[in-house]
């Protein structure tokens, strides 16, 4: 019967630390670049990689990954 108790208190101990932390995580808020704001992506129009539209070399014809594919597919 003192083992059962012991084991009691123990697992009321973990399911009271486990609720602390999940109550302290919703507090947070949410790491930068997450899902909230997603991010534009383009193909490249030499390879089809795509690749974040910040980051897409432009070109006349349209975007590209890099600027050898730009060069490539433009001459």
């Amino acid at each position: 019967m003192k083992y059962l108790l012991l084991l009691l208190v123990a697992l009321l101990i973990i399911w009271q630390l486990r609720s602390y932390r999940d109550r302290e995580a919703r507090k947070q808020p949410p790491p930068r670049g997450s899902a909230e704001q997603p991010i534009e992506m383009v193909a490249c129009l030499h390879c089809g990689t795509h690749v974040a539209a910040a980051e897409a070399v432009q070109g006349r014809q349209g975007s590209y990954c890099s600027a050898e594919h730009r060069q490539r597919h433009e001459t």
